[in-house]
């Protein structure tokens, strides 16, 4: 189980990096912000109904499965709608430190819900991701935060987003992980609607061939970096999931932006990645 586990881990930092990827590559600037996100919930439902092998389920699932899929899949949208508040007020840079220290949600709930116990070297480990996060964030022309309430809100929605697989596993069964992740996307897709052709109103920008292409590209991965994920969470503690796929993902796409993208870490960028080295030892260290 721990072989599976540690290879469904790989997996999905594997597929969480290539979201990243794949949206540096399509940029489409000046359209309707939510196509995108239309066309990859689009695809991870077509991914889910295709690889869905009792299809009885639909019906026959369970009602913690119907409600943690639900909840999920409203967490997913708000913290959406929340990160383009703060990018307004606070900008993009403090939304994006605060998002990825929503990490700390997940890992207070393995201990508090779930009666985790992480050892004194995961303890440090995790503490150490919780400052790399915010260091390999930090700029120079770091910004004013002019609305901490919502940065606040969305260090807790993505939190909890990304904590409700956990709150499946516990509460789940293993033959509905397919149901859930379909449930996430359909509940997703559904808000997401709304918010398409509200932009469309308020701002009558439109989508493009090429927008759903990218949401084809980036929902491929999405799909199956949300279900390995939680398939990992059946195999190792939360705390150790939560922290290497974040921190995995992370030097993944930088490795990747360095050598493909030409891009050029700066000192808090290397001071960073080089606290998650560290981290990532201590966090498996038995």
């Amino acid at each position: 189980m721990q072989l599976s586990g540690s290879l469904y881990l790989v997996l999905a930092i594997l597929s969480s990096a290539a979201m990243t990827i794949v949206l540096k590559i399509f940029k489409t600037e000046g359209h309707n912000r939510y196509a995108i996100i239309l066309g990859n919930y689009i695809t991870c439902i077509v991914l889910g109904l295709l690889l869905l092998k009792d299809k009885s389920l639909l019906y026959k699932g369970t009602l913690p499965t119907y409600i943690c899929g639900g909840i999920c899949g409203i967490l997913f949208v708000v913290t959406l709608v929340m990160m383009q508040k703060s990018i307004e007020a606070n900008g993009a840079v403090m939304t994006s430190a605060f998002s990825k220290l929503g990490l700390i949600v997940p890992l207070i709930m393995s201990v508090v819900l779930f009666k985790e116990k992480p050892g004194a070297f995961q303890i440090a480990g995790t503490l150490i991701v919780l400052c790399a996060m915010w260091v390999i964030n930090q700029k120079k022309d770091g910004g004013n935060i002019t609305a901490p309430a919502v940065l606040f809100i969305v260090l807790l929605f993505t939190g909890l987003a990304d904590g409700m697989a956990k709150v499946f596993d516990h509460v789940g069964t293993r033959d509905q992980d397919s149901l859930y992740i379909l449930l996430v996307f359909v509940t997703a897709l559904i808000l997401t609607v709304f918010l398409f052709f509200a932009e469309k109103k308020r701002t009558d920008k439109t989508a493009q061939i090429k927008d759903f292409a990218a949401g084809i590209a980036v929902g491929i991965p999405n799909y199956f970096s949300s279900l390995l994920l939680l398939k990992s969470l059946s195999a190792f503690p939360a705390f150790i999931v939560y922290t290497v796929f974040s921190t995995g993902a992370l030097m993944l796409v930088s490795i990747v932006g360095v050598a493909f993208f030409k891009e050029k870490l700066q000192k808090n960028h290397v001071a960073g990645l080089l606290m998650v080295v560290i981290a990532l030892v201590l966090l498996n260290v038995r």
